[in-house]
């Protein structure tokens, strides 16, 4: 498919379709070329004027949504309440039965149980002992 066409360089290429498209414009029908002039007019006023700022509001609706997004995906991660470090032991804190945190010192005497008294022996035992349950 040797045509005069393929043959050329691409400059003489462009030259002769520049050529062929200013005949045909000057050759135009003149109510023709004045709906075409009419359309450009209408399509150029409607791309500048009123999709302007929609386009505008696009462009910084799509940042601004990812940056919600991503704000929203830390809050969730986020821990809420501490967390106790791997391989630390566990404390429980024991309320009281009037609702306070047990602590250090012993409760008064008038309101311990008396048999907790009875064996102090087996509870100092106890507690110098460090055996704990065997599990089944």
């Amino acid at each position: 498919m040797n045509t005069p066409e393929n043959d050329m360089p691409n400059t003489q290429l462009e030259q002769r379709a520049r050529a062929l498209y200013h005949e045909a414009a000057h050759n135009l029908d003149p109510a023709i070329a004045g709906r075409l002039r009419a359309a450009r007019r209408e399509a150029l006023a409607v791309g500048t004027g009123a999709r302007q700022p929609q386009h505008h509001f696009a462009r910084w609706l799509v940042p601004s949504g990812a940056c919600a997004a991503i704000a929203l995906a830390a809050l969730l991660a986020w821990p809420s309440a501490p967390r106790p470090m791997p391989g630390a032991p566990e404390t429980a804190v024991v309320a009281s039965s009037t609702g306070e945190a047990d602590n250090a010192l012993p409760p008064d005497p008038e309101q311990a149980d008396p048999n907790l008294y009875q064996n102090l022996d087996f509870y100092g035992w106890l507690a110098a002992s460090d055996h704990s349950a065997p599990t089944h």
